[in-house]
């Protein structure tokens, strides 16, 4: 999800309602530990996303279901394994148009875990446990850190005031 603009176009969906070729599907995982969340700061080394703090990401394999996909991610992003996690919950799907209007649908959960420290690799340059009231903080943010983490329930929805 390289080319996300600013104001992503985000529909709340069922998975078999579009159709989105693999190579666009993709998981985001908002990993907790009491109560709070963890934000990871893309490395700079990277091309997409270089130095924005996100959720744990990850494009969907062939043969993998998001849930299995979710597993590999924590492992590879931050070293849990399975008996580092206390729930595994799946979230809404979510269909994400990027800058160029093309459309990603994304997978969401939220896993919990019984470990404070994690080992970040490559793709991180550091990580941060916040409140999720306090993500907006984090001004450098992918766009659509904000609509996987309302779809997971850690923060409320942007509604305007009535007019």
């Amino acid at each position: 999800m390289d080319a996300m603009s600013a104001s992503p176009v985000v529909r709340f969906c069922p998975t078999a309602a579009y159709d989105i070729p693999p190579e666009r599907i993709v998981i985001a995982a908002v990993l907790q530990w009491r109560g709070r969340i963890a934000l990871f700061r893309r490395s700079r080394s990277l091309r997409h996303d270089s130095g924005l703090w996100h959720c744990i990401t990850g494009f969907v394999e062939a043969g993998a279901t998001p849930e299995q996909q979710t597993m590999e991610e924590l492992f590879e992003e931050t070293g849990l394994q399975a008996k580092d996690l206390l729930d595994l919950r799946q979230g809404p799907d979510l269909v994400v148009d990027d800058a160029r209007g093309t459309s990603w649908l994304v997978h969401t959960f939220t896993a919990t875990t019984s470990r404070r420290r994690l080992k970040t690799n490559w793709e991180h340059d550091s990580y941060r446990w916040t409140a999720p009231h306090k993500t907006k903080r984090f001004s450098n943010r992918v766009a659509w850190l904000d609509n996987v983490l309302e779809a997971t329930g850690h923060c409320l929805p942007n509604v305007s005031a009535p007019e």
